[in-house]
């Protein structure tokens, strides 16, 4: 499964405590999200990065996903700093390239690396059904944390049924154009795979009825909070607070 790239591994990070992950990884987000100052950025993404090599995580699939988060802040240089004013840097054929813009998609793209990258590390080595057990000890609604394991569980399953319709359309000589023939067409696609998907999502619930499934999932295995998770709390709790105070002076 997708969602469980960087679940497979035996680093220290792998063996944490998925409760503290949990709370370190909001904890690191709220932090990053509400900072202002470059330097505090900056070392968010730097604490990031460490995180990123602690945990071993898989270049190849890393790398995608920063370049798909890359992706839209090179957007935002291409729009704000030359359309948000301020002290001009340099121009380029009459448009100012503007300080303030500049500032603001620097912030915004050191923001987006360094949460994207520091979820990627904290939550994104954990095993889906573990994820939701630790969200489960950290008193998360029940339906909450069932909406976040079935959609995980068939994403997939929906990704599979959308590949099988459209290659039902490229057998048939299906090619996108810019008609109403086409826009008509993938209508049709997203309407078929609602349906499908509805269709599926009561013959699973018929299926888990006839199981005994009465809304609660049942666990064998609980967590245990080792000396290493007491020192990565501690850690994770210095290294934040130090966040603060750089941001408040």
């Amino acid at each position: 499964m997708v969602c469980e790239t960087f679940c497979k591994g035996d680093s220290i990070v792998h063996r944490l405590d998925p409760r503290g992950r949990v709370v370190v990884a909001l904890l690191f987000s709220l932090v990053v999200a509400v900072a202002t100052s470059l330097p505090v950025l900056g070392v968010g993404a730097a604490l990031a990065v460490a995180g990123a090599f602690a945990a071993r995580l898989p270049l190849l699939p890393t790398v995608k996903r920063m370049l798909t988060v890359n992706a839209f802040m090179l957007l935002l240089w291409l729009v704000l700093p030359w359309s948000s004013g301020g002290e001009a840097l340099f121009h380029i054929g009459g448009a100012a390239f503007g300080a303030r813009g500049a500032l603001i998609a620097a912030r915004t793209t050191l923001k987006a690396n360094a949460i994207v990258l520091g979820l990627t590390v904290l939550l994104g080595t954990v095993e889906v059904a573990r994820l939701g057990h630790a969200l489960h000890h950290l008193r998360v609604p029940a339906k909450l944390i069932h909406l976040l394991l079935f959609t995980v569980r068939y994403i997939d399953v929906v990704h599979h049924e959308y590949a099988r319709l459209r290659t039902a359309m490229r057998v048939r000589c299906f090619q996108p154009r810019m008609s109403r023939h086409t826009y008509r067409s993938l209508g049709y696609l997203v309407g078929m795979l609602l349906v499908h998907s509805f269709e599926r999502s009561e013959r699973i619930l018929a299926a888990m009825k006839c199981r005994g499934f009465r809304g609660r999932f049942y666990v064998l295995d609980h967590f245990a909070f080792a000396r290493r998770d007491g020192l990565f709390g501690l850690a994770a709790g210095a290294a934040l607070t130090s966040l603060g105070i750089l941001e408040w002076l």
